[in-house]
């Protein structure tokens, strides 16, 4: 899916092949971005996601295709006469040089009058919360600091695009976390199209207006968070993004706007409502996230909701939820969260407890095989 609403289209790569040494790297791919988004490219290494991008800021050129910007084919452009800025996972600053020169290093390139280039980088500084550390060496600030500075050196300039390649890898998981809102709120501010590598499907999922999942050099969805993470496209999808609880079946007949599943796993048939993806008697995947699962040592009321029965045999506890291991009397273990609201001395749930799992028709997905 690549409905951008009424955003522009800004980015068109058009069936763009890239090769290595004979290797296909990146196979005929196509995609839109749009203006003022936030995209990702999220992937397994040697997916070919910085190849694209590295493509897209010029150090690359593809075998076949052609990349637009703005309206611009921009295949045959040098990266220095591209309107893209491109900020690495080492950062590359130059360590011999202080904060502000870092960062009005572009500017000084481009003989910008030196009142102009003051101006703007004491207002980049500002923007990133840097304006106490103009006279400071890379080695003299944090790991977070440092990638700031990256990004007012690469956002001075003021590109129409910003490359960003696994931006927060190099940074600890907590100052990561804190790392994405501010880089999220940065481009909200500047209003510039940002285009992200990573692997992080939390990183993808929390910061993206929008996300390509790439395998094998090909895009293999597109879509919002929401949408990948609620409605994946296929198996590899749903497994690849979040935990997901997979069954194998046989789509076996449907009424009333729902379709019955037959899982030999489970021992008995399930009801499906999102069931547009196969045809009866087909073989199908029947994808259930844990959170959508509850558990519980009863039977529940609802006549309507799938359930099966099993043993727990290990839980795992994070603090805000707790995640339950179950096997079913076919020796199959599918998980349950559930979030811990009462202290961890009252949960009324434990290992070996015989325990009940149910769940909605609507929470169910069926992915073909």
């Amino acid at each position: 899916m690549e409905d951008g609403g009424d955003k522009k289209p800004f980015i068109r790569i058009e069936n763009v092949t890239k090769t290595f040494s004979g290797d296909v790297v990146v196979n005929d791919l196509s995609l839109t971005i749009y203006q003022n988004e936030l995209f990702s490219l999220l992937g397994a290494s040697g997916c070919g996601k910085t190849t694209l991008l590295r493509m897209i800021a010029g150090f690359e050129k593809p075998n076949a295709g052609r990349i637009l910007i703005d309206g611009i084919d921009m295949t045959d452009i040098p990266p220095y006469e591209r309107p893209v800025n491109m900020v690495f996972q080492s950062y590359a600053l130059f360590p011999h040089m202080t904060v502000e020169q870092n960062v009005a290093f572009g500017l000084r390139q481009e003989k910008i009058a030196k009142s102009e280039i003051h101006d703007r980088v004491a207002a980049m500084l500002k923007l990133v919360e840097l304006e106490g550390f103009t006279t400071r060496k890379p080695h003299q600030i944090s790991g977070g600091q440092r990638q700031r500075v990256a990004l007012a050196r690469a956002l001075v300039k003021l590109p129409k695009v910003l490359l960003l390649d696994e931006p927060l890898a190099a940074l600890d998981k907590k100052l990561r976390q804190r790392t994405q809102f501010e880089l999220v709120n940065l481009q909200e501010l500047t209003g510039i199209t940002f285009i992200m590598v990573t692997h992080d499907q939390e990183e993808a999922m929390t910061m993206s207006n929008r996300i390509g999942v790439m395998k094998a050099g090909a895009l293999q969805q597109v879509g919002t968070p929401t949408q990948i993470y609620e409605y994946p496209s296929s198996r590899y999808i749903a497994d690849f993004i979040g935990a997901a609880n997979m069954f194998d079946g046989v789509l076996r007949r449907e009424d009333s706007g729902a379709a019955h599943v037959e899982c030999s796993e489970l021992g008995e048939k399930i009801m499906i409502t999102r069931h547009d993806m196969a045809e009866s008697d087909a073989p199908v995947s029947v994808m259930v996230r844990p959170e959508k699962m509850r558990i519980s040592l009863t039977e529940p009321d609802d006549a309507a909701m799938n359930r099966v029965q099993g043993i727990v045999k290990d839980i795992a506890y994070l603090g805000d939820m707790s995640i339950y291991h179950v096997q079913l009397n076919s020796g199959r273990v599918i998980q349950a969260s559930q979030l811990n609201f009462q202290h961890t001395a009252e949960r009324k749930i434990t290992w070996e407890d015989q325990v009940v799992l149910y769940w909605h028709p609507d929470n169910a997905v069926v992915l073909a095989q």
